[in-house]
Order: C-alpha cells, then sequence, then structure tokens
C-alpha cells in the first residue's frame, strides 16, 4: 500500500469518529436535553451531510411469474 493510500483511509477513519461524535451530541439533545444552540444543530447537520450518507426510500417492483405446488404426507 502506498503512503498517499493509507493517509486517505486515516482521514476517512477521523471523518467517521467526528460523525459518532456528532450523533452522539444530536442524540443527547433529543433524548435527554442536552443543550445545544441552534447554530450547532445546524453544524452538526451540514458536517454529517458531508460524512455520512442520507437514507433514501426506494421502491422496488418486480413481477414474479411463478407456481408452487405442496404436498403433504401421501396426497
Amino acid at each position: 500500500m502506498s503512503k498517499r493510500d493509507h493517509i486517505s483511509q486515516t482521514q476517512r477513519t477521523r471523518d467517521k469518529i467526528k460523525s459518532t461524535y456528532l450523533v452522539k451530541a444530536l442524540m443527547e439533545h433529543a433524548l435527554n436535553n442536552s443543550p445545544m444552540s441552534q447554530t450547532q444543530i445546524a453544524a452538526a447537520k451540514i458536517l454529517l451531510s458531508k460524512t455520512v450518507p442520507d437514507l433514501k426510500q426506494v421502491e422496488v417492483e418486480q413481477n414474479v411469474d411463478a407456481s408452487i405446488n405442496i404436498t403433504w404426507g401421501d396426497e
């Protein structure tokens, strides 16, 4: 592994750790009423959007045309 790849991996690891701290702070605020200003909340949301992918609803449709025969016992 080249030195450059190692630096990139280290930065990704740091970003994930920072994201974890932000999520914990927001959860503490939401669940335990820990004080956070509106500016801190907005900043945390912006930073999280840069390091954690947004989850989006996806609808999957598939038409399946199959038949299943089940026999039980001596039928």
